[in-house]
C-alpha cells in the first residue's frame, strides 16, 4: 500500500502529460470561417426609399485565405447592378472592386479576396450589400453585413 501511494502521483502526472500531448486542439476557437449576414431592404438606403422589394446575404469569410465567399438572395425588384461598399450604415461608401456585373439575378454567388484594410472593414461592420435599380440608381435595397457568430469570433480571435 505504502508503495501504490507513492507511485499513484507520478502514475497521475504521466496520465495527464499523456492526455494533454494526445489531444489535438480543434475547438472553435481554431476554425478560421466566421459567418456574414446582411438582411437587405429599401429602409436602409441612403437615402431610405419606398420599396416592397427585400433581401439576404449570407457569407463565410475564411480568415487564413482573407476569402468572402457570399450568397444573396432577394425579391420584388429587377437590379441593374449591385455590390459590396464600405462604410457606415448611414453613409454613402466607395464600391468595393468586384461588383456583381449587370443585371444580377437572384440568387447571387460569389466571392472576394480582401487585403488586410477591407478585412479589418469586414470586422468592424463596415461593409454593405447594395442593389440599385432603373427606378433607384443609388440603391433600392442595401444591408449592413455583420458576424453572424460574433460571440464565436470574439471570444476566440487570433
Amino acid at each position: 500500500m505504502k508503495k501504490l501511494k507513492q507511485v499513484l502521483p507520478i502514475l497521475v502526472a504521466l496520465f495527464t502529460v499523456g492526455v494533454m500531448i494526445g489531444c489535438k486542439d480543434t475547438g472553435p476557437h481554431t476554425n478560421p470561417e466566421v459567418k456574414f449576414e446582411a438582411t437587405l431592404s429599401g429602409a436602409n438606403a441612403v437615402p431610405p426609399v419606398q420599396s416592397s422589394a427585400t433581401g439576404r446575404m449570407e457569407g463565410v469569410y475564411n480568415k487564413d485565405t482573407k476569402t468572402l465567399t457570399y450568397t444573396i438572395t432577394y425579391s420584388g425588384l429587377t437590379p441593374t447592378s449591385g455590390s459590396f461598399h464600405t462604410g457606415q450604415s448611414y453613409e454613402e461608401g466607395p464600391e468595393v472592386p468586384g461588383g456583381f456585373g449587370a443585371n444580377p439575378t437572384s440568387p447571387i454567388s460569389g466571392s472576394l479576396v480582401l487585403n488586410q484594410q477591407r478585412e479589418n472593414q469586414l470586422f468592424a461592420g463596415l461593409f454593405y450589400v447594395n442593389l440599385k435599380s432603373v427606378a433607384y440608381p443609388k440603391g433600392e435595397i442595401r444591408g449592413q453585413v455583420n458576424m453572424s457568430d460574433f460571440v464565436t469570433w470574439k471570444a476566440n480571435r487570433k
